[in-house]
């Protein structure tokens, strides 16, 4: 009798619809990440007639690898897929179909979002009324300029049933042709001119990373050699493409750089995915077991589901608040580049947008999270018997 080898499980289904304690933590950590990120290494730069911000990886040998780690908007995008597959299946349950998933899921999005960008147009003209600043348009751009996620994210909810389909269809093959179409698009971007190819690549390469996370239950039931194969993967990738002269070694935007990683994406963000997953793979194991054994890690992990949204809609808010408290009662700016001076005021940058976004959260945070949700379940292997299988 041939035997057979039980190779990498992959079951095309999620088992359940009930959240999984993981993707919950992958979620809130990733954009926790991020504004912790924009609090302590952004720099404002101001003159009479503009504002504008730096970061001190351009100037800092060697800091463009924490840009690796730190710009885990790769990662929400991958737990976002495996979030609206789970949404999905749950609307489908219940007997709706697009508009209803649709219309559930923007409707978290957008309302705060706009919300956020409502205020700051009010503010900005009602200092105009009384101020004239030259900047304040500017200013106000930049408050706002964290929210574009969203809207690439609002297109991936109205193609997500798509999405979920074509991976039914085809599994991991979509995602050979999404990679494909990046590289080609950074070509025709590159050394073609084709300034459109960089726009339309929002959608491929953030297509990818939310098209990997239509593999989150094969990945996560695999092999820990996976985990690893995904991680080296992604290093190897990294290294190759951004130390031949072909994309920066930054995953953020660097004064000097020809271009940025990030705005519009480019190949090398398909690769950090890789990359991220493999970390988030083989610290699974680790993470969820400290999720449902300390109730320290259960409390932050519910906490930080609760706020982490509105935190990432208000930060720059809060940010903004802490610069302009501080240069109306100290007449302090800080510096505009990162010198000793700048270092040295990482851990008050930290706290002091900190309290300015809190009373902000407790006003709003309420509302734009839900009152009761589903208690988390962690599925493991032997449910996923009878599911469909691709590889």
């Amino acid at each position: 009798m041939e035997s057979r080898s039980p190779g990498v499980p992959a079951t095309t289904e999620p088992i359940s619809t009930s959240r999984e304690i993981y993707v919950d933590f992958l979620r809130a950590f990733s954009l926790i990440v991020v504004v912790v990120f924009h609090w302590t290494f952004t720099i404002v730069v101001f003159s009479p007639t503009s504002v504008g911000v730096n970061n001190p990886i351009g100037s800092t040998p060697g800091a463009w690898l924490l840009t690796w780690v730190l710009q885990v908007m790769p990662l929400f995008f991958f737990v976002g897929g495996y979030a609206h597959w789970i949404v999905w299946k749950k609307t489908v349950g219940r007997g709706g179909g697009w508009w209803a998933f649709v219309a559930g899921r923007l409707r978290r999005l957008i309302l705060p979002a706009g919300a956020v960008v409502v205020v700051w147009i009010l503010i900005a003209l009602l200092i105009g009324i009384f101020q004239d600043i030259e900047w304040m348009r500017q200013a106000v751009q930049l408050i706002i300029s964290p929210l574009w996620f969203l809207g690439i994210y609002s297109v991936l909810v109205l193609i997500a049933p798509t999405a979920i389909w074509a991976h039914r269809r085809w599994g991991p093959l979509v995602l050979v042709f999404l990679v494909g179409s990046a590289a080609v698009l950074d070509v025709l971007r590159f050394h073609n001119g084709y300034d459109w190819a960089g726009y339309v690549n929002f959608l491929v390469v953030w297509g990818f990373c939310h098209q990997m996370g239509l593999l989150y239950r094969p990945l996560i039931e695999a092999p820990r050699q996976v985990g690893w194969m995904f991680f080296w993967s992604g290093v190897f990738a990294l290294v190759a493409l951004t130390n031949f002269g072909l994309y920066p070694r930054s995953m953020v935007g660097v004064p000097g750089d020809r271009f940025s990683n990030m705005g519009p994406p480019t190949l090398v963000i398909t690769a950090l995915v890789l990359l991220q997953v493999g970390v988030a793979l083989l610290l699974r194991p680790w993470v969820v077991d400290r999720l449902h054994t300390s109730r320290r890690w259960a409390g932050f992990n519910e906490l930080a589901n609760r706020f982490s949204l509105p935190l990432y809609l208000f930060h720059s808010s809060g940010f903004a608040a802490a610069l302009t408290f501080v240069y109306l009662v100290a007449g302090y700016v800080p510096p505009d580049v990162a010198n000793t001076e700048w270092w040295a005021q990482r851990l008050l940058w930290l706290v002091l947008p900190a309290l300015f976004t809190s009373p902000i959260l407790a006003v709003f945070a309420r509302r734009l999270t839900p009152k009761q949700r589903a208690e988390p379940v962690v599925p493991v292997g032997p449910e996923a018997g009878n599911s469909e299988r691709f590889w």
